[in-house]
């Protein structure tokens, strides 16, 4: 390829980026504000009162005039599309709200816990990658033999298993049968937060959540890998006379990769959903866990701002796997 014909296909390469990106971030703002507007009315149609979770049993000696300065105070009085006007207002402002069960600003209660999430979701990440890769590769190299028989039946097996069974099955092997990992905190009790005991208390948190994703992502792999071995340019390496393993890993992975990219977008739902059984069951500070406790107090400023939340990374990760294979497969159209 030329130097002007490269530049040009480089140059529509980016179009096409940018055309993905408008598109996407044009979907997603409506969508976003569905969300969010769907999010609120549930509240408001919902039978608690928040300012009952913000007294607490102080409730029962609480008097009228107490409570109607108490709904003012969080924004609370006026109809339902009043206050679904002040929310939105305060989201495009910045201001996510009072969490009622923490007695923080929303957004104070995201930046303290959401590093920690990212840090328990990005490890757990990799653990399913690289698991995924090693065994799905290997299963479809020696297709039929023992490895690959037993990472079916392995991978089978595990997708009906909720991340709450395998964490709790973690628990019984590392802390009750053979106790050399904590299972509970992010630091041992009284201890500062060092690397070396956010690292003990993450193993088996980021193990439980990387395996629980990783049974649909080895199956994939080894069902695309196994399809591309029977690909023409594939026949053709192995007819040039090249070593099996190069075949395998030059020519035929790269090919089933690029779905494998688009999978593993979509599994990003299922990862925020397993996150937050994960650190409710391990105790972990994070985003998630705080879903929990924001259901279970009543508490719809946090709630409503976490599902948001939720909903963007969902978007997010969805027009990352897109773009990323966009700009490996020249085929691809971006117009998606």
């Amino acid at each position: 390829m030329t130097a002007p014909v490269a530049a040009a296909a480089h140059r529509g390469r980016g179009r096409a980026v940018a055309r993905l990106v408008g598109l996407r971030v044009l979907l997603g703002v409506p969508t976003v504000l569905v969300v969010a507007v769907g999010v609120f009315l549930l509240a408001a149609a919902s039978p608690f009162r928040p300012v009952y979770q913000y007294f607490g049993v102080g409730i029962f000696s609480a008097s009228d005039a107490d409570i109607a300065a108490a709904e003012r105070a969080l924004g609370l009085d006026g109809g339902v599309w009043v206050q679904l006007g002040r929310w939105l207002g305060g989201l495009l402002s910045g201001d996510l709200g009072q969490s009622l069960s923490m007695r923080q600003p929303v957004a104070q209660v995201i930046a303290e816990r959401l590093p920690w999430t990212l840090l328990l979701v990005t490890c757990a990440l990799l653990i399913s990658l690289v698991l995924a890769l090693v065994a799905g590769t290997v299963a479809a190299w020696r297709q039929g033999g023992w490895f690959d028989r037993a990472v079916t039946a392995v991978g089978h097996t595990l997708e009906g298993l909720p991340p709450f069974v395998l964490a709790l099955g973690a628990i019984a092997v590392f802390a009750v049968a053979w106790p050399v990992l904590p299972v509970a905190g992010l630091t041992d009790a009284g201890a500062a937060p060092t690397v070396a005991q956010v690292g003990r208390h993450l193993v088996l948190p980021a193990l439980v959540l990387g395996v629980s994703q990783t049974p649909w992502l080895v199956l994939h792999v080894r069902s695309s890998l196994i399809s591309s071995l029977d690909d023409d340019h594939v026949t053709g390496a192995r007819a040039r006379g090249l070593p099996e393993r190069v075949v395998v890993l030059r020519h035929a992975l790269p090919t089933a990769l690029l779905p494998f990219v688009t999978v593993l977008g979509n599994r990003l739902p299922e990862l925020v959903t397993g996150a937050v059984l994960v650190e409710t069951v391990f105790s972990w500070p994070g985003i998630a866990a705080a879903v929990v406790t924001a259901a279970l107090a009543v508490d719809f400023p946090l709630l409503a701002a976490l599902t948001l939340l939720s909903a963007v990374a969902v978007l997010a990760g969805s027009l990352v796997a897109d773009l990323t294979v966009l700009m490996l497969d020249p085929r691809v159209d971006a117009d998606v």
